[in-house]
């Protein structure tokens, strides 16, 4: 049997670039290569398509630092409305063939919020996870938040600015509105960039300048203090959702730092010291929460523990990061699905939607 064509598309324009070439170095390292042909297709900072040589893959500036994307590599376009050879090369020497499914591994805006889902559907190549809708859903932390409330799924409370009404709130109404501590956030942005915790008004003024340089939409929420339990879903239409995890920072709270550059500045417990009700609650919610979001194919949620029973949904990320110390991938290998399996899994979920979809009729004939 011919092996599967799999596009490994990473990178991008978002602020997380760096954590995209990661999770992808972690996935082509994993993937079944007696199973999958692997075609690796880089987005640079500037949003320009290329096909990466294996080789030079995901250059490695210090041993301290993440992986870059190298400065060259063929340029590449996605053509939409066609049925098979979709990729062309810009050079127009030769083409790159068919995809059979498209694996992206985008993390935050022009990736994680459907675009790239979007254009990918136009394409007609089979995708890892979340449609269009999911996928802006989540990413949305003002709508998603709206969406979880209208279901009665618990939320923290929250205050949105935009660049028209940022001067409608101040750090007093917030103060009164939320208490102190506050987390001021971009909406459109994960990884913790551009997340400060302030507790007074010249860090909430400049907590908020920096929010609105990632976003025109910035969420001001109430400070939780609980622990902070994930919990990794997994399907379509009949989703499933793994053991608990409970990260202990070292940082101050869970940074871009501490997640991704500080091999110490987090803990990550698996499975979560929680009682067995409790979990059950959170995985049901879990599951709720992705069904609620129309997501398909993954996402990780994440939690809030308060006073040992009350549970508060934080977010959803519809493409959890999948470096070596990422909690998506380790809540399923402690749940009995290990790191390539679970790519097959994915794989496989993809397929099984883009041929359901498929059968939709696109016209009134």
């Amino acid at each position: 049997m011919s092996k599967i064509r799999v596009g490994i598309l990473f990178g991008g324009r978002s602020a997380e670039h760096e954590v995209s070439l990661q999770s992808a170095k972690n996935i082509v390292d994993a993937i079944d290569k007696n199973t999958y042909e692997v075609v690796l297709i880089g987005i640079d900072k500037n949003g320009g398509w290329h096909l990466e040589e294996g080789s030079r893959f995901l250059l490695r500036t210090t041993e301290s630092e993440l992986p870059q994307l190298p400065a060259s590599g063929e340029n590449l376009a996605l053509v939409p409305g066609k049925q098979e050879e979709q990729l062309v090369l810009l050079s127009g020497q030769r083409t790159p063939g068919s995809l059979d499914v498209v694996f992206p591994i985008l993390h935050g805006p022009f990736g994680e919020d459907g675009t790239v889902q979007g254009l990918l559907k136009l394409a007609n190549i089979p995708f890892v996870g979340a449609g269009v809708l999911g996928s802006a859903v989540g990413m949305d932390k003002d709508v998603m938040k709206r969406l979880l409330r209208d279901a009665d799924i618990p939320i923290a409370r929250f205050i949105v600015l935009n660049k028209y009404s940022a001067t409608e709130v101040d750090f007093d109404d917030a103060r009164d509105q939320l208490g102190l501590p506050l987390f001021i956030k971009p909406a459109n942005l994960g990884s913790s960039v551009g997340i400060n915790k302030v507790r007074d008004r010249e860090e909430f003024d400049r907590a908020v300048r920096d929010a609105f340089k990632y976003d025109n939409k910035v969420l001001i929420e109430e400070c939780i203090d609980g622990r902070e339990i994930e919990c990794s879903v997994l399907g379509n239409a009949q989703p499933v959702a793994s053991v608990l995890g409970e990260i202990l920072p070292r940082h101050e709270f869970y940074s871009y730092e501490a997640k991704y550059l500080d091999e110490n500045g987090a803990v990550l417990e698996i499975p979560a010291k929680v009682p067995p009700e409790i979990s059950e609650r959170i995985r049901q919610t879990a599951i709720k929460t992705f069904s609620t979001l129309c997501c398909e194919g993954m996402a990780r949620v994440d939690f809030f523990l308060r006073n040992g029973e009350e549970i508060i949904v934080n977010e959803i990320n519809t493409i959890p990061g999948f470096t070596r110390i990422s909690m998506y991938p380790k809540l399923w290998e402690a749940s009995g699905l290990p790191y390539g399996e679970l790519i097959d899994k994915l794989i496989a979920l993809a397929m099984e939607k883009f041929e359901r979809e498929k059968g939709l009729k696109t016209d009134r004939a």
